[in-house]
Parts: C-alpha cells; sequence; structure tokens
C-alpha cells in the first residue's frame, strides 16, 4: 500500500508529458505570391489591319497608311484587286514600290498580305490586332462583312474582327446610296462595325485637297484611339 501510495504521489508531482504529434507542414503560398513573375515592360504594339477597296477615294487609304507608318504603328496591310486599279487610277501607284514611296518610304512598321491568300494570319481571330479600317470600303465589301460572306483576305479578316469585337472601322465614299447600300450599311453597324463615310467638313477652312483628306484621316484614327493630330480640333 505504502508503495502504490508512493507511486500515485510521484505521479502527481511530475505529471506524465503530453503525446507530442507531429508537426504540421508549413502551409505552401500560391506560386504567383510567393514567386511572382518579374514584371516586364510592354514594348509591342497590337497592328492595325488596313484595307484598300476598289472604291473611288484611294487617296484616303494612301494618307491613312502614310500617317500610320510615319508614327510606327505596326500596319497589316491588304490590297484587294480593284484596290489597286483605284491606286493607278486616282494615284499613279501601280505597286508596293510605289506606294512605299508615296507613303514617305518608311515601312520598317509595315507588313503586306495578300488579299488572295484567305489563311493569312490576319484572317484568325486569334490573331490579335488594334482593330480593323477599310478605306476606302467598296460597296460589294460592305455587302459581304454584312451578310458574313468571305471570298477574300479583307473579308475574313473584317469576320474576324466583328467576331473578337474589336474596332472596325469602315469608309464608304459610294453617293448616292441606294437602299441595298443603307440596309447592308446598317446590318454592318448593327454588327458592331463603325460608319464613316468619306464626308470631310469645311469649318476647318481647309486650303487644299490634302487638308479634305486629312480632316477623314483624322477621324478614323480617333476611332482607332491613336493619339495623332493632322486637323485643328
Amino acid at each position: 500500500m505504502r508503495d502504490a501510495k508512493a507511486s500515485d504521489e510521484a505521479r502527481a508531482t511530475h505529471p506524465a508529458s503530453p503525446i507530442p504529434h507531429p508537426a504540421a507542414p508549413p502551409a505552401r503560398a500560391s506560386p504567383s505570391l510567393s514567386h511572382p513573375e518579374p514584371s516586364r515592360p510592354v514594348t509591342t504594339k497590337l497592328p492595325v489591319i488596313l484595307a484598300i477597296t476598289g472604291a473611288s477615294g484611294a487617296p484616303y487609304g494612301v494618307r491613312l497608311l502614310e500617317v500610320l507608318a510615319l508614327h510606327q504603328v505596326p500596319v497589316w496591310l491588304m490590297i484587294s484587286p480593284h484596290g489597286w486599279r483605284l491606286l493607278a487610277e486616282e494615284c499613279g501607284i501601280t505597286d508596293d514600290r510605289g506606294l512605299k514611296k508615296a507613303t514617305g518610304g518608311d515601312w520598317t512598321s509595315v507588313r503586306v498580305f495578300d488579299d488572295k491568300d484567305r489563311g493569312a494570319e490576319p484572317a484568325s481571330g486569334s490573331a490579335k490586332s488594334a482593330g480593323m479600317v477599310i478605306c476606302p470600303c467598296s460597296m460589294g465589301t460592305v455587302a459581304a462583312i454584312a451578310h458574313g460572306t468571305s471570298r477574300s483576305l479583307i473579308e475574313r479578316a473584317a469576320d474576324g474582327v466583328l467576331k473578337e469585337r474589336r474596332p472596325l472601322v469602315l469608309v464608304p465614299r459610294e453617293t448616292p446610296l441606294s437602299l441595298v447600300h443603307l440596309r447592308n450599311l446598317t446590318l454592318a453597324s448593327e454588327a458592331g462595325a463603325v460608319v464613316l463615310p468619306a464626308a470631310p467638313g469645311f469649318y476647318h477652312k481647309p486650303q487644299q485637297v490634302r487638308d479634305l483628306v486629312d480632316f477623314v484621316v483624322q477621324r478614323v484614327v480617333d476611332h482607332l484611339e491613336l493619339d495623332i493630330a493632322l486637323v485643328k480640333r
């Protein structure tokens, strides 16, 4: 009895140590928080897709290309067969070399695509761009865009831009407009395109044809959200 009592007193004086539990592994932070990727400055700009089609008004397209190239805006350029015809008739430009010379000679930011190559990069919606301008835009091109028929690279690119909800600026020059034209322009507008007729204003007191052209080109670059000033506001 005496030994049992002594044992009880010893346990009371020195209570048993708790059973140790294995330490829980340290919580792992998300890799994106513990090891964030180094910041990378954005040094590239998305290209503007520029198409010139077979509508009178080729000088608008030439001047727009000149302005974009001058400001080193990346451009994906495509010209329809009838677009080339109008460039020859209205501007005396018959090939890429002549067009390059007419737009300042610096095409370091310009890539040229064949309108017949419907599988080229601009045809894919996954090819990111800052938007597309068709300047000038023929009524046949408007009809193809409005009804979703893609017979060329220009039309496929426009279809992809609309699908991806990117800016699409159409610059028609046709006048007068038939009911068919008006309905097609309405469909294109309802699909998300900006219809920007080549209709220059006169409140900036133009002194030469270039001033009239610049008025329209200014409106185009405004809709592309490019900080370029050509005319007095």
